[in-house]
């Protein structure tokens, strides 16, 4: 095996999210009535000092002018920088424990501010290499030591030069000056940083272009925190999927690129091929011919309640994890519920559009108060339950039907039929879920089953109710009202028209699929989901996967974990196992779990392996998916 390359490292934009000196400049000018001009400069002259246009020394010396730094500015400097670590070397913090004798830490800044900073990731004083400020007997910073090279053009190249360093050396840095020490020849390799800046020149140079620090140690074999780096995996998110997700992933390293609007069939597989993770809410189909272009895709996450858009019985035979945000807005599409409850029973809408209109009609005629009607709940999961508490505390009586045994909340009382409880609801509110089975569930039998003066709500699944014969019975006044938020067709995006049979008919409320889409439910769901997401892709947790098994992990430490995702079939544990054995891998936990379609195995083992065992393991008979995590 190759010896462990060493690791020299720039710090300012690299091993940190920032420049130092800019840093400096905004704490030592924070009184200055031209702060803003010579912040201004300073940028500039980091900018041509970093992309090889202006003279290092020359630019060092400048800024340091323009700043008019004190020794006071020092520890509020040290403490800004510390939270500004960048993300991924904060991930790799184990790299720096490990590898820390491999690993120098090179900048034309100052010891001063960087030994406190990367000594809290193991680098020893002994290993930056920097230059040291000079002050007056006031404390104010006169300059920096001639003596350094690394005050000068050239410096870099000259102290990698005087290490002697024994084997190869690789250099990661953003800027011309860390490129030179490759081209100089004092290193083999030049990575040029992009995760917090990119400069074309540099990145022209460069042998290879690193978007984080997990790229650099997956190619130089060293592993770091994964064992595929996560800046390298794409996350494709549709559907104006809440901000919080994107940040999520993006915080984690993540390449993460958004759609507003949904994507059909043909969109989605020319957008698949490489993406890892595919967002989406309830309007993109995910189909099994959409799979097919899905060559690298390990997970699915639907941020709604619903997973009737996606073919989970193809994502299972792929491998591909599915997951969804059951709970989070079932408040907000309650909330809704009962506010057209009570819209639909007083008129609010064909009232407020009178007014609107300027039509002045106080009239009590038909207008009802919730309170002593029955309330029907067709589906009494998480938010038909709730719904029913709610209703309850507002005075209404509730029955509910549902195929499944249920726990009943407050005095709900269970019918045994649907038929039972349209008879005698004044209100039915549907709340099922988006199998074949209900496609039509409420039709015009159904609805001529209902009282005449009964109200609808559907704010489940668009298929569930026959839009024309509702239509039909809501014009011969067969049924009092409608309230809608799905329909069995809906745009794409909101530039699209709506086109529905039920468009201006009395005493229907449309809304555009919004029972869930409150901020707060919104936020919810986009915290779940992705929890629940980079937990899979993480560490390989599967709670809460719709399609594969539950399986619950701890973060892995200190071993090689093995994700094994196969066909539910006899001997594949054993087959497994065999291939560990052979290999004289040690097993250090392991955990079996199974579902009618597949099974899923994670084994962490001991790091004393090759690539042929990996290839053993993908080739055991039944394999679906496999993947490794550092």
């Amino acid at each position: 095996m190759a010896a462990t390359p060493y690791f020299v490292i720039d710090f300012d934009s690299t091993f940190t999210e920032v420049e130092a000196l800019e840093v400096l400049g905004e704490i030592a000018l924070a009184d200055d009535p031209d702060r803003e001009a010579k912040l201004a400069a300073v940028r500039e002259l980091t900018d041509k000092a970093m992309g090889g246009e202006v003279g290092f020394g020359e630019s060092i010396r400048r800024r340091l002018g323009i700043l008019g730094v004190r020794r006071e500015h020092l520890g509020p400097l040290i403490d800004r920088l510390s939270g500004r670590v960048t993300a991924s070397f904060k991930r790799n913090r184990a790299f720096f424990e490990r590898y820390g004798d491999r690993v120098f830490v090179i900048s034309g800044g100052f010891h001063d501010f960087i030994e406190p900073v990367v000594g809290a990731f193991g680098v020893s004083p002994d290993r930056v290499l920097a230059n040291r400020l000079q002050f007056d007997a006031d404390g104010r910073a006169t300059g920096l030591d001639d003596a350094n090279p690394l005050s000068r053009d050239g410096g870099k190249v000259e102290v990698v030069r005087s290490l002697n360093l024994e084997g190869e050396v690789v250099v990661i840095g953003d800027g011309w000056t860390d490129y030179e020490i490759r081209a100089a020849g004092a290193a083999d390799r030049f990575y040029a940083f992009t995760e917090n800046v990119t400069r074309p020149k540099v990145i022209d140079a460069a042998d290879h272009v690193a978007r984080s620090l997990d790229e650099v140690l997956h190619r130089e074999g060293v592993g770091g925190r994964w064992s595929y780096p996560r800046s390298a995996m794409r996350v494709l998110l549709l559907e104006n999927v809440h901000p919080e997700a994107v940040e999520r992933f993006r915080a984690e390293g993540y390449d993460v690129q958004v759609e507003k609007g949904a994507l059909d069939e043909a969109e989605l597989i020319a957008r698949l091929p490489g993406v890892h993770v595919l967002g989406i809410r309830s309007k993109t189909k995910v189909t099994a011919k959409a799979l097919e272009a899905a060559d690298k895709l390990l997970a699915v996450g639907a941020f709604c309640i619903g997973t009737n858009q996606i073919d989970l019985s193809a994502c299972s035979e792929r491998g591909v994890a599915v997951f969804n945000a059951p709970y989070s807005n079932t408040r907000s599409v309650v909330e809704l519920a009962i506010g057209m409850i009570v819209s639909l029973l007083r008129d609010v809408a064909d009232k407020s559009k009178a007014m609107h209109a300027g039509k002045w009609d106080k009239s009590a005629t038909g207008a009802r108060e919730i309170r002593g009607k029955t309330l029907g709940l067709v589906g009494y999961g998480a938010i038909g339950s709730q719904l029913s508490v709610l209703a309850e505390a507002l005075g209404m009586s509730v029955i509910y039907y549902d195929v499944a045994e249920k726990l009943s909340m407050g005095n709900a009382r269970k019918v045994r039929t649907l038929r039972e409880l349209l008879g005698a609801a004044d209100v039915v509110s549907l709340h099922v879920d988006g199998r074949a089975e209900n496609r039509n569930l409420i039709g015009a039998e159904e609805l001529a089953a209902m009282k005449p003066s009964a109200v609808l709500l559907n704010l489940s699944r668009g298929h569930v109710v026959d839009v024309d014969a509702l239509a039909a019975a809501i014009r011969a006044r067969k049924l009092a009202g409608a309230a809608l938020d799905v329909f069995p067709e809906e745009p794409k995006t909101n530039d699209e028209p709506f086109e529905s049979v039920l468009r201006g008919l009395k005493n229907v409320i449309l809304t555009p699929h919004v029972g869930g889409s409150t901020e707060e439910a919104q936020e919810a769901i986009a915290d779940f989901a992705s929890e629940r997401l980079l937990g899979f892709l993480n560490r390989g947790d599967t709670t809460f996967s719709v399609n594969l098994p539950n399986v619950a992990l701890s973060e892995v430490r200190g071993a090689h974990r093995l994700l094994h995702v196969h066909r539910n079939q006899p001997g594949v544990l054993a087959a497994i196992n065999r291939v560990l054995a052979e290999h004289g891998l040690n097993i250090e936990a392991q955990h079996l779990k199974t579902n009618e379609q597949v099974g899923y195995v994670v084994a962490d083992v001991d790091q004393n392996y090759g690539p042929e065992a990996i290839e053993a393991l993908k080739a055991v008979p039944g394999t679906l998916r496999f993947r490794m995590l550092y």
